[in-house]
């Protein structure tokens, strides 16, 4: 009798990887005491080591129980043996660790349980391009590295229902890549390129450290969001302006758009622009202003004349003011002023959609944006180069760009139009030192489902596919992140290599992650559903093994503005007396930080400042608080100095004060709501 402590049983059948142990009678069910800890056996999901001379097989626990019996041998007089399927997964030769199996194991082979230093071996190695992301949850001093060339270069997938703790993944893992863990021994990039699409602003508080953050309405820290429609497909340009078009009228726009660009490129050149090879799609500037006063004027022009020589003009009109020109209405019958009949198209309802989109100021990101804007011949500040290095080319790792301020009408052809410019910069200045090659990026797009459906053929879908059939050659990775991966189109997640599956409840997601496993490793993926908040099944080329991970957290101020509201907490609170105007007001201007242009009150004077008596307060960013309710300010004592926060409710500071975390209250409440300054 074999009395090894991490003994289970013996090998009964090989059937390819599958593998199914008898236990063995003297071994006991429930929990193992070895070396001073302890391990559960027979757990599904759980690691199995078969020796085999100078090395060791490796295989995971998929099936226990009844079913895990040979057929062959499923008799009444076996039904008191038990036994397990183990699927083959890895072995170790030497000191390393290599995923596949050169030989089987035979029958009678022992079968032992995997301790603490096994696992070493298999997730301990310090590898460079190894990152850490968490620990095994049945483990938590064994770190859980992943490889940093893989999870890029074979693109990978975050999932997980709502609340299973996605953004908090996310966050810790891109944390992790810009920064390193300060306890382990991961290694860092400082080179390192991440965009990150953040659809609802989630990610802002989590990276802003190691992050340049883009915004429509950006706060002082933050920079300006600006996408130049001249780098969007015209087609989808059009159809966002001025709705459908038919066939002969898109055709004549079109031309007029070819006309501005290759104009454009001729005079003052620019480089790597060839006048002759130039088309409609080309990233070119071009004036809208002045393609909406060349179509508008034949629709609204009369003339005084018959033979229409002499127009019967009255206001020529401002294309840069988008004025329109006026004429004399037609006269009855054939009676002057006459109707123009020489370049009209009929769109005249198109084209007033077009100068209503030019004028709302919601819009201005992207139909004026900031030096992208070409003037009526074309001419722009700031070029394609500039956008490039404004995006990709700071000293941060991380690029968030904000797209929760954007209306969700142009929402797709914005993602789209980013991805186009990110990926055809970086394909064809692959060779370049910046380019795709020499300098990797990673693209985390949020909320993937909504723009990335099965059934969507759209700018962001096509561009997406793109990157993960052709982007690993050429440096550029995908990272899709759904809670409902059973929406997302199938061609899209076939080609991600590595999945990060967190708590998922649906069955249909279930199948998504399933498709990726092995048929024999079904029993770990039926444990999603149980897994609890922040722990994942890490599958697929970045990881060593399949793996069940308990996602590090990162320090408070550093995660997700994702949070479940407190419900009981803020129901037992006081409420805070404030009007409906401020709601209003941030959805009028698409901005949930919106604070009102109310009057700035002075300074609290040396001896008021003196006066007030701040109190300690438990914050990994805030030393100490004070309020003085006849003036209403608040003041905030943080580790880099103090500021004043001006016409602040007692309510308010009340709350504050009561709230479970300062920080998030502050910037959710307090912080660009009130005036501040800084003392």
């Amino acid at each position: 009798m074999n009395t090894k402590p991490t003994f289970l049983g013996h090998v009964g059948a090989v059937a390819g990887a599958a593998v199914s142990v008898r236990q063995s009678p003297g071994v006991a069910s429930g929990i193992a005491i070895i070396g001073g800890k302890s391990y559960r056996i027979g757990q599904v999901g759980s690691f199995v080591r078969i020796p085999q001379g100078y090395h060791d097989l490796y295989g995971i626990v998929a099936e226990v129980g009844a079913n895990a019996t040979p057929e062959a041998i499923r008799e009444p007089r076996d039904r008191g043996e038990r036994w397990m399927t183990v699927q083959l997964v890895g072995e170790i030769v030497g000191s390393s660790f290599e995923r596949g199996i050169s030989q089987y194991p035979s029958v009678n082979d022992e079968v032992h349980l995997v301790t603490e230093e096994d696992l070493a071996h298999v997730y301990g190695t310090t590898d460079g391009g190894q990152v850490v992301i968490g620990r095994l949850a049945n483990t938590e001093n064994i770190p859980v590295r992943i490889d940093l060339n893989k999870l890029v270069t074979r693109h990978s997938a975050v999932l997980g229902s709502t609340g299973a703790g996605k953004s908090t993944a996310v966050a810790s893992l891109l944390r992790s890549i810009a920064v390193g863990h300060a306890d382990e021994d991961g290694g860092t990039f400082p080179s390192a390129r991440i965009l990150l699409l953040d659809i609802h602003g989630e990610y802002t508080r989590a990276l802003k450290s190691v992050s340049a953050v883009f915004r429509v309405n950006p706060s002082e820290d933050e920079h300006p969001l600006h996408i130049p429609f001249w780098a969007l497909n015209p087609m989808d340009l059009l159809s966002f302006l001025m709705g459908r078009l038919d066939d002969r009228p898109l055709s004549q726009v079109l031309d007029r758009i070819l006309a501005q660009k290759t104009k454009r490129a001729e005079s003052p050149a620019i480089a790597g622009a060839d006048s002759r090879c130039i088309t409609a799609i080309s990233p070119i500037p071009f004036s809208l202003k002045q393609l909406w006063f060349e179509l508008i004027n034949p629709e609204v022009k009369t003339w005084a004349d018959q033979q229409r020589t002499t127009p019967a003009v009255i206001d020529l009109g401002d294309a840069e003011c988008l004025r329109l020109p006026k004429y004399q209405p037609p006269g009855a019958g054939s009676s002057a002023p006459f109707l123009n009949q020489q370049g009209v198209l009929g769109i005249r309802r198109q084209l007033d959609q077009m100068r209503s989109r030019l004028l709302d100021r919601q819009y201005d990101f992207l139909l004026h944006p900031g030096p992208w804007e070409p003037n009526l011949d074309g001419i722009i500040e700031k070029d394609i180069p500039d956008l490039l290095a404004t995006w990709l080319g700071h000293e941060k790792s991380i690029t968030i760009l904000d797209l929760s301020g954007i209306p969700s009408v142009v929402l797709v052809q914005l993602i789209g139009a980013i991805l186009n410019i990110v990926y055809e910069g970086l394909f064809w200045g692959r060779a370049k030192s910046e380019g795709g090659i020499r300098r990797p990026v990673l693209i985390v797009m949020e909320e993937a489902h909504r723009y990335l459906g099965r059934e969507n053929d759209n700018p962001a879908s096509n561009m997406v596919q793109r990157i993960v059939k052709e982007g690993r050659k050429f440096g550029i990775g995908a990272m899709i992140i759904s809670q409902r991966p059973s929406e997302v189109d199938e061609t899209i997640l076939s080609q991600c290599g590595t999945f990060i599956a967190l708590r998922l409840s649906n069955a249909a997601d279930r199948s998504k992650v399933q498709a990726a496993l092995p048929d024999s490793l079904a029993g770990v993926i039926d444990s999603l559903p149980v897994l609890r908040t922040g722990e994942a099944i890490i599958t697929g080329e970045a990881a060593r093994l399949p793996i069940r991970c308990r996602i590090t957290l990162p320090a408070e101020e550093n995660r997700p503005n994702s949070e479940d509201p407190e419900v009981a907490q803020n129901w037992q609170q006081q409420r805070i007396k404030e009007s409906y105007d401020r709601v209003a007001a941030s959805w009028r201007s698409q901005n949930p930080c919106w604070a009102s242009l109310r009057p700035v009150r002075k300074r609290l004077s040396e001896k008021e400042i003196e006066q007030m008596e701040r109190e300690p307060v438990s914050s990994s960013t805030i030393l100490s608080v004070g309020y003085d309710q006849s003036s209403e300010t608040l003041e905030i004592e943080f580790k880099n100095g103090i500021y004043q926060y001006y016409n602040v409710p007692s309510a308010v500071h009340q709350q504050f004060m009561e709230s479970s975390s300062k920080g998030q209250f502050l910037h959710f409440n307090i912080k660009n709501a009130y005036p501040c300054s800084r003392v």
